[in-house]
């Protein structure tokens, strides 16, 4: 991290600040003692305060039990935004934010001194502490930008300051926090209002953009080859098997091309977890753990994901239901019911209240939870098995339905 000293720190006032003897700057900041380097920051949030003494046994240069944690953790990112001359892109959608940092990661990574948010560190906490991550010689920050309502990208852009916006799509995801698609719509934007003049937005084909001070690039649906279990997209060949991660990888690759850094020939992708993970199954059959969120877009693409995958074989489909789509919840689960119809899925079990609608489109499910037992569901999934079965298991995070994915995984162990 560029180095921050602590008498500026103190100057700002956020809160209790406990300096170790013989220290004047921190060089880290971490909100998990456990994680603590010499030199570090440990900003103590909530029950973190009674770890404040462990931080310090592992070489903490300062603890701070902030009087406002966001406020506290927002300033000191911004302060060490301030020193960086770093491009920031900033990340947002209604699907695929994640897996696009991930992949725009692995193209800047041969080319710049890139840095990219851990997972899906996107909120008040994970954006500034991706920012505490910059280096003086730090050419390329990635950053992935929540909406959980309107405002919180403005918020998060305030302190980050890209110069280029990324939106990877729209949809009906966080629908129940802003009322409505053009709700989400309006919040998606907030990350083109707050680029500066002359900066890039890299949007959806039909996305609204009024300014005329910045250069917009718009996404088209890309040109993909599949061979070998990997993807040809805009001339580079990566580690992806599905259509929607190609989708991924050319708003990223528009991305790379706005930061003026050259396309590499190949990549290798280190996706974060329980993102379309791929585990083989015992009789030639295979596991999709796409388990870390879910919405109808990203649903939907999910299902055709594996059905492509299967390749003519029986395909099982684990659903929980999708959270956060305000009063037409129900209606999106039935439309996910009429792909899983469409798409030919063979057998479904599910997750949660609102998933008894995946059952309109006439595919029953062989088990219905209304809470998730993830023992008992697994031991489901595995006695109704055949060799050569494709699974997907895909949910909202809220679900937890990742427990009854790795379960399955152990089988093959």
């Amino acid at each position: 991290m560029i180095a921050l000293p602590l008498a500026e720190i103190a100057g700002l006032g956020l809160g209790d600040l406990d300096v170790a003897p013989g220290t004047d700057e921190i060089t880290g900041v971490q909100v998990d003692s456990r994680r603590i380097a010499p030199g570090d920051l440990f900003v103590a949030l909530g029950p973190g305060v009674a770890f404040r003494g462990d931080a310090l046994e592992r070489g903490a240069a300062a603890t701070l039990r902030p009087d406002d944690a966001f406020a506290a953790l927002a300033a000191l990112g911004a302060a060490v935004r301030e020193r960086s001359r770093a491009k920031v892109v900033g990340i947002t959608g209604s699907t695929g934010k994640t897996s696009t940092k991930d992949i725009l990661s692995a193209l800047c990574a041969p080319a710049a001194r890139t840095i990219a948010a851990e997972a899906s560190f996107n909120n008040e906490i994970g954006v500034p502490l991706t920012l505490c991550r910059l280096e003086p010689d730090t050419e390329v920050c990635i950053l992935e930008l929540a909406m959980r309502g309107l405002g919180q990208i403005a918020d998060l852009c305030r302190i980050a300051r890209p110069s280029i916006g990324l939106i990877t799509n729209v949809g009906p995801a966080h629908v129940e926090l802003v009322g409505s698609l053009e709700g989400v719509i309006e919040a998606k934007g907030e990350l083109v209002a707050a680029l500066p003049p002359g900066g890039t937005a890299i949007v959806p084909e039909d996305f609204p953009v009024a300014r005329d001070d910045i250069h917009v690039l718009r996404l088209e649906e890309p040109e993909v080859a599949f061979e070998s279990g990997r993807a040809l997209v805009g001339g580079v060949s990566l580690n992806l098997a599905s259509r929607h991660q190609a989708a991924n990888a050319a708003a990223a690759l528009a991305a790379l091309d706005a930061l003026g850094l050259p396309r590499p020939e190949r990549v290798d992708v280190e996706f974060s977890r329980w993102r379309g993970e791929e585990v083989p199954l015992p009789g030639g059959g295979l596991l999709i753990n796409d388990a870390y969120n879910a919405n109808p877009v990203s649903m939907k693409a999910a299902l055709e994901h594996l059905v492509e995958r299967a390749e003519g074989r029986r395909t099982v489909a684990v659903l929980g239901e999708m959270a956060e789509l305000g009063p037409e919840s129900a209606h999106y689960h039935r439309e996910i019911g009429e792909a899983l119809s469409e798409l030919g899925v063979d057998v479904l079990f599910a997750v949660g209240p609102l998933s008894r609608n995946y059952e309109a489109g006439g595919l029953e499910a062989i088990a219905w939870e209304e809470d998730l037992d993830a023992p008992t569901l697994a031991q489901a999934i595995e006695a109704e098995l055949r060799p050569g079965d494709c699974v997907l298991v895909k949910a909202s995070r809220a679900v937890g339905l990742e427990a009854v994915a790795e379960a399955l995984a152990a089988v093959s162990a």
